[in-house]
């Protein structure tokens, strides 16, 4: 469980700030990527560190901003006490045959779980066979819950291969991370083929936006009544899909599927009107803060000293099976 500590001197008495999804990219996992054949891989290119995987265009990560000290050193400059880092699962890492994934998963662990404070870290499970011993080794090296690609939750078929990992989660009362992603076994949310002439927002404006939407539906419609306690969190607003509560309604869905008080989103890469307009149809402490740094600086998008911090810490704490 989250263990979360008291305020620092500079934070109002019982209001933590936590952002809960950002992702570092720490030397052990790009050595892992690095020593890879096949997509995802990173490679040395005229001293740049380039990532190549599945789906997307190569793209350079800045490992100069990636040491912990530095990005501690923004976690305190935005005002905040704690930030939650995920596997980007966009890389496809989970999706991969099961001895592949679970040894960059290590990777990612011996990296995110070394960071110390002011970092706390969400889990990650290979798709192939999953096993809920991969949750429980994951909360029991001390992961605040874990953290799972949408593409896998897209689907009746395959919220249902995920039955273990979700029961395990909600005996555990961890919390879930959904986040934009391809899943595993012919999961039809595989991104194909990349254009060269796409943008690199492209991917970001599209199947990200469709898988989190899919996996809202999936979550709400059929996931919930299965896993009635388990508290989850979807990234990016997930997609903007409690927007369509209406549209789901008149098509023959389940109706009040947004107001559901055990499913936070975080707001990553939106602003004012998405907030505004998400906030009065979830309610103001189902939004919790998630930057998605590196990826994106929040400054650009959203003004953090402007945020109702009393509804997102209490969301927050609720989220986490503390409030």
């Amino acid at each position: 469980m989250f263990p979360l500590t008291p305020p620092t001197p500079t934070t109002p008495a019982n209001v933590l700030k936590i952002d809960v999804h950002q992702h570092l990219w720490t030397q052990p996992l790009l050595d892992a990527l690095a020593q890879r054949s096949e997509l995802p891989f990173v490679r040395t290119e005229n001293g740049l560190t380039v990532l190549y995987l599945e789906g997307e265009r190569p793209c350079v990560i800045d490992t100069d901003a990636e040491t912990p000290g530095g990005r501690a050193a923004l976690i305190q400059r935005d005002g905040l006490d704690r930030a939650l880092v995920c596997l980007s699962s966009p890389l496809g890492i989970e999706a991969l045959p099961r001895a592949q994934a679970l040894a960059l998963i290590d990777a990612y662990y011996d990296g995110a779980l070394a960071l110390g404070q002011p970092f706390g870290v969400w889990g990650a499970v290979g798709l192939d066979r999953p096993d809920s011993a991969d949750v429980e080794l994951a909360l029991d090296r001390g992961c605040v819950g874990v953290s799972l690609p949408a593409g896998a939750l897209a689907g009746v078929d395959s919220i249902s291969r995920l039955r273990p990992l979700l029961a395990a989660l909600d005996r555990a009362q961890a919390p879930l991370l959904v986040h934009p992603g391809p899943g595993g076994f012919r999961n039809p949310w595989r991104t194909g083929e990349v254009s060269l002439r796409d943008p690199l927002w492209w991917p970001a404006l599209t199947h990200y936006v469709a898988q989190m939407q899919a996996a809202w539906l999936t979550f709400v419609t059929i996931g919930r009544a299965e896993h009635p306690g388990l508290r989850v969190v979807f990234s990016m607003l997930a997609g903007l899909a409690p927007l369509h509560a209406e549209r789901l309604r008149a098509r023959g869905g389940p109706d009040s599927t947004a107001g559901d008080p055990l499913t936070f989103y975080d707001m990553s890469s939106y602003g004012p009107a998405a907030l505004d307009t998400m906030e009065r149809l979830v309610g103001p402490g189902q939004l919790l803060y998630g930057s998605d740094r590196p990826v994106v600086d929040p400054a650009e998008v959203v003004d953090a000293t402007r945020l109702d911090w009393d509804h997102i810490a209490d969301g927050c704490l609720r989220a986490f099976g503390t409030g």
